[in-house]
């Protein structure tokens, strides 16, 4: 029971910590070239390390802390961004952290973050064409013709810059996760 107990401390504590990473990283601000009202950031990185670590569920209750945390804490988004961000980064989630985790090899990684990237950009095109004409009043028609010069780009190089950065540094992260989690003392002083 008490090594179980340490887990769920670690894990809650992991949790926390990649969550306050993402907000972090919301803040700094990447504007994407071919659309400069689009925003580039690497906030979904410490959000796919939760769910590579403790899989697809813990990594959407970070998506939603995070998104809840900066829009309407930090004021970075409104409701509306707040709503793109859980389907965007959520539908990621929920794709990579299924596949990832039932063979946790580097090639089902690469096939997760893949087939999430992809998920992504099929979810934010579908969300896109909903919400734009009923919240910002775009015309679909203007939606639809920015799909391929703007959509699509900007959603698959996010999702993939954030995909590569977490493949790189996944393992490495994981190790010290794993760590906290089986050392059953307390280091001493």
């Amino acid at each position: 029971m008490k090594q179980n107990s340490r887990y769920y401390q670690v894990e809650l504590a992991t949790l926390a910590m990649l969550t306050a990473i993402a907000c972090v990283l919301v803040m700094i601000y990447i504007p994407y070239p071919l659309m400069p009202a689009f925003k580039y950031d690497l906030a979904d990185i410490p959000i796919l390390i939760a769910t590579f670590s403790f899989g697809p569920v813990a990594g959407l209750i970070v998506t939603v802390l995070a998104s809840f945390i900066e829009a309407f804490i930090m004021g970075q988004d409104t409701w509306v961004g707040f709503v793109m961000h859980i389907l965007a980064t959520g539908s990621f989630v929920i794709v990579a952290g299924n596949l990832y985790r039932h063979k946790k090899t580097k090639k089902e990684a690469v096939v997760a973050l893949v087939a999430g990237v992809i998920t992504m950009t099929v979810v934010m095109c579908l969300a896109n064409y909903i919400m734009d004409p009923l919240f910002y009043g775009y015309p679909k028609e203007a939606v639809l013709a920015l799909m391929l010069p703007a959509i699509i780009p900007f959603n698959l190089s996010k999702a993939g810059i954030n995909a590569l950065l977490t493949f790189l540094i996944y393992k490495r992260i994981s190790k010290l996760i794993h760590r906290a989690e089986n050392n059953p003392t307390v280091p001493k002083k």
